[in-house]
């Protein structure tokens, strides 16, 4: 088997995964996924792994996140880790859009950006009518 690269991206974060065999471990900027802080960004992360089922125990993966939260990371993370994946093999596509078409396809949703002279994206400024 060759090594296998893939991207993934959510809001600021980029997280670029490397596949190899090996023995199903996962490290994300060098902590292994065990001491990862937040027990459900790392559950969110696993999702692609557990649907692999035993084929996920084969392999290694190495991921480097870079920009945004612990949130856009995490799903950053789980989009290149499932995008491997489906590139060592290709019948996991079916199982990941059956399952969530997010683990396939970027979620594009950005923050609403800020109108001029106003507080917030949509909050509008009182009007006076006096």
């Amino acid at each position: 088997m060759k090594i296998i690269h893939a991207q993934g991206k959510r809001k600021a974060a980029i997280a670029r995964a490397t596949l190899s065999p090996g023995k199903g471990k996962i490290s994300i900027n060098g902590l292994l996924m065990n001491n990862y802080p937040n027990e459900l960004l790392r559950l969110r992360m696993l999702e692609p792994m557990v649907l692999a089922g035993e084929m996920a125990k084969t392999v290694d993966i190495n991921i480097k996140v870079a920009g945004g939260g612990s949130n856009g990371q995490a799903d950053a993370a789980r989009l290149a880790i499932a995008r491997a994946l489906v590139q060592h093999d290709a019948t996991l596509k079916s199982v990941f859009t059956n399952y969530d078409r997010l683990l396939l396809v970027a979620d594009v949703r950005r923050k609403e950006e800020r109108k001029p002279n106003d507080s917030k994206a949509r909050a509008a400024r009182q009007k006076s009518y006096r």
